[in-house]
Parts: structure tokens; sequence; C-alpha cells
């Protein structure tokens, strides 16, 4: 026996159930005989009436579901949120009710570009996304390992995923492709500062934090309203691998970190991570001197400090990953009352879009699959059948509102306060939104001497194989950061081959 319970899982299986189960097909009738199709004579041929091969080779053609367009590969555990802090001065969120007060939970890992066969330690920003089951429902905060995003208008979304994916020509992973868009929009300089940073590559989902990245609304009981932001750091520690280390990994064990999360939890190891907002009133965010629901930028610590709230516990694997991480869904439009969504831009547009993949891929009901089932809250409303509705489709009740007939009623006191909203419509190009300060910040308040020369080589190592143009304009951008960095990475590329202007 291996001391890895992930290696032990079939045998430990064996030891907890020693009694036989019958053997049936789907409908639940038993199999006589499972090795062996029905043949007319010995020989052949196969008989279509053999139901139970027609069965399993039906069933078999629709194992697999369309994969996560991102976040394709990832792990999944579950476990439970308890509030350490009352902070219901901010909001009403039942999740946060008194100190003390335990949440079920899930949370989901994943890495972003690859596909579900791709390696666990590759450098690529991580998903960190949790589902709350609260008594009002589904609460889903879907974020990221990094407090930022390469991209503030959800239009460019599609376009920033398809350079991190394959080119359509060669189906291969290209360079020229993720620095020519890069280059072509600066507002990516901070997330690709981090990503290219000692934190790009995770030692494992454990040892990192996760960030909601995006703003949001606290409302409390009396509806007074605070933006906020969500902040989940690891009680094991920052902890990132070497570029050497990772690709030796990559190459001997490519679910690297989808087992060490395993056996941690089966060895009892609970990861744990604690739970922070930072606060900012209406009258901080117009006056603020950059827009607060720019995801390509954080809040200043020093300005607006973490609040401590609760911490996260995972204390279970799956018991079957399909059912309960391939099948697991969220959504940020998955909100409950006293948590609202802001003006963020990119938060708006993946309010659409999350809820409609999963009903591309899981189809139209996937919210009652029951992993992603609010099975905490009674769901009544007048949404109605549809493919595989597995529930007693609410029965009798009426299905059009209103009605005299007794069917659901809204609830006005649970209707979000109204805010002001103004402007032109138009399409405002936010290309030249400040992409440098704050990443020059990075630079030289967050990274040190050892960590700046490692992002620039980690940097080289990359851009180093796209077209001489696109280095050059790169470069510029880097020196737009500071000064010190695009020099140190136009040396690199030189160093490498690179025809890069001797101005720069």
């Amino acid at each position: 026996m291996s001391s890895d319970p992930a290696s032990n899982q079939l045998p430990d299986y064996k030891k907890q159930n020693k009694g036989m189960e019958r053997l049936t097909l789907a409908d639940g009738a038993p199999i006589g005989n499972k090795l062996a199709s029905l043949t007319a004579g010995p020989r052949g041929p196969i008989l279509l009436a053999d139901v139970n091969l027609v069965e399993e080779l039906q069933t078999f053609d629709r194992e697999r579901i369309p994969e996560r367009v991102v976040h394709a590969k990832g792990a999944g555990a579950f476990g439970y949120f308890e509030v350490t802090h009352d902070i219901t001065k901010y909001t009403k969120a039942k999740v946060f009710a008194q100190v003390g007060k335990r949440t079920p939970i899930a949370i989901r890992f994943s890495t972003v570009g690859g596909e579900s066969g791709s390696a666990d330690t590759v450098r690529d920003p991580r998903g960190f996304a949790v589902k709350f089951y609260t008594e009002d429902g589904n609460w889903d905060l879907v974020g990221n390992n990094t407090p930022v995003f390469f991209v503030r208008d959800p239009i460019l979304f599609p376009s920033f995923i398809h350079t991190q994916k394959r080119n359509p020509a060669t189906h291969l992973k290209d360079p020229n492709m993720v620095w020519d868009f890069q280059s072509l929009r600066p507002e990516t300089l901070h997330q690709f500062m981090i990503l290219f940073s000692d934190r790009g590559i995770p030692d494992g989902y454990r040892a990192m934090n996760g960030y909601g990245s995006h703003t949001f609304k606290l409302v409390n009981a009396k509806n007074e309203s605070v933006y906020c932001k969500f902040h989940m750091k690891t009680a094991q520690g920052i902890k990132n691998l070497p570029v050497d280390k990772a690709a030796t990994i990559s190459a001997q064990d490519p679910d690297y970190s989808i087992r060490d999360l395993y056996n941690a939890i089966s060895k009892g190891d609970y990861p744990k991570w604690n739970f922070f907002i930072q606060v900012m009133t209406f009258e901080q965010a117009e006056k603020y001197r950059f827009n607060p629901f720019d995801v390509t930028k954080v809040w200043s610590h020093k300005e607006f400090p973490l609040i401590p709230v609760g911490q996260l516990v995972l204390d279970r694997n799956p018991t079957n990953y399909f059912a309960e991480v391939e099948q697991l869904a969220f959504a940020p439009s998955h909100l409950v009352p006293g948590v609202e969504t802001s003006p963020d831009k990119m938060l708006q547009g993946r309010i659409f879009s999350y809820a409609d993949t999963h009903r591309h891929r899981l189809g139209p009901n996937y919210q009652q699959i029951p992993v992603n089932c609010p099975y905490r809250s009674a769901v009544r409303n007048y949404q109605r059948d549809g493919l595989m509705n597995v529930t007693p489709n609410q029965g009798g009740a009426p299905n059009y509102y209103p009605n005299s007939f007794s069917g659901p009623e809204q609830e006005a006191s649970r209707e979000p306060p109204a805010y002001p909203a103004s402007g032109d419509v138009a399409r405002y190009n936010t290309g030249d939104d400040d992409n440098f300060t704050q990443p020059g910040i990075f630079w030289r308040e967050v990274l040190n001497k050892a960590e700046r020369e490692r992002l620039v080589s980690n940097i080289v190592g990359n851009l180093k194989e796209a077209a001489d143009f696109i280095q050059e304009r790169a470069v510029k951008n880097f020196c737009q950061v500071d000064p010190e960095f695009g020099r140190g990475v136009a040396d690199g590329l030189r160093k490498q081959g690179s025809h890069i202007s001797a101005k720069i």
C-alpha cells in the first residue's frame, strides 16, 4: 500500500464496500453477462437486440460533455465558510449574519488557458471560484489568484482568450498572437507582469491567494450601500515553483496540483484561506483618482485596508469528479440579497456569459444538478420544462404570473435599492485609461531586485519567440512602466538574437 491517498483510492473503496452489489442496466434491470455481446453463433454477427451492448455504447459515446472554453483543467473540494468578524454594518447577506456562523461551500481551482489534459504547473493564471450554499440561494464568488485581470472591457475578452489558445492554422500555441495583442492593449501590462512574476506558477492550489478581482456592492439591512473587493489569503503561505522545477513536474506529474489538494484533504491537512474585504464609500468612489471599477487596477491597501471577515476551510474531497467538479458551475450572476454588482464593465459582461455557457454546456436546467442545486433555499418560480428537468417540475403550481391561484409571490423588501446612472450612450474605448502607473508601482514597490530579475528573464524567455516588430512594441510599453524594466527586457532579447532598436 502506498502512503499516497490518491493512489489508494480503489483499495480503500474495496475495504469500505465488502458486500457484492448487483450489476444492472440504467433502468435498474439486472445484467446476467457483462463479458460478451449477444451474437448469432459464436462467431457473430452481433444482434441489435442486445440491449446491454447498445446501452453501453450509446452511453459511452456521450460520456464527454463540452469542455469549458476557459478553466478547462481543474480540481475541486468541499467544506465550509465560518464568520470570525462582524460585518453586518456593511451587508445583510445571511452568509455573514453572525460571528461563528458556518455556511457550506464548494471551491474549484483551475488553470485558465490550457485544455483539460494540460499540465498543472504551467505559467497561467489560476481560477479560484467559491460557491456558498446559503439560505437565500447560492452565491458564487468567481475569481482568480490575481487581484486584477488582462482587459477591462468584455468585448475584448474572446479575442484575449483566443490569443491564449491555439493558432487556428497551425494548432500550436503562438507567442506572436500573445504578444501582439498584449503590446496593442497596454491595459494588459499589470496582469502580465504578475503572470510572469514568481506568482505565475503557484506550488499547488493550496499555496495561492484568491481574489474576487471585480468591484462589488454590499447593501446592509438599512439599504445603505458601499463598494467592496473580496480577498482570500492562503493560510498555508504563498509558495511558487521555479521555472526549471515546474518544467520537470509538468513532464513527470502533469496532475501535480490536483494530487496535492486531494492528498492534503485525505490526510486531514485541511486547506484554509482567510477571507477579507476592502470597502469604499460611494463618495470616495466619485472622487477617486482612477476608475474604481477598472478590473485592471487594485485598490490601495493603505487607503482601503483589509477588513477581516472569516475563514474558508476545505475538508471533503469529491466522491466522484465528474458529478461534483466537472459539472460544478459558477456564475457571477448567482448573487444573494446583500451582495450586488457594480458598474465594472467586465463584471457586467460576465453576468451574461457565464450562465449562458453553462446552459450550453450542461443544459438549461444546470442548476438542478445536485452540486449546483441551491438546496438550502426552496426554488419556486415560473420557469418550467427544458432538457433534463429532474425535479417534480413544481407540480401543479401555476406557470404564469400574476395569477390568482397561490403561485409564489414577489417580496418587495428583497428588491435592491435604486441607484443613479447617467451618461451618453456610446462606445467608450478605455485603452488609454492610465495603463502604466500601477504596473510601475508593482515593479518598484512590490518586487525586490531578485524578483524583478526573474520577471525580466521569464518575459524574455517567452517574448523572444515573437516577431521583432512585436518585441519592439512590447519593450516600449515596458519602458513606460519603468525605464529599467524596458532596458532589462531589451538587453535580454538582444542576447537572444533580437534586432530591437539600439535607441531602446
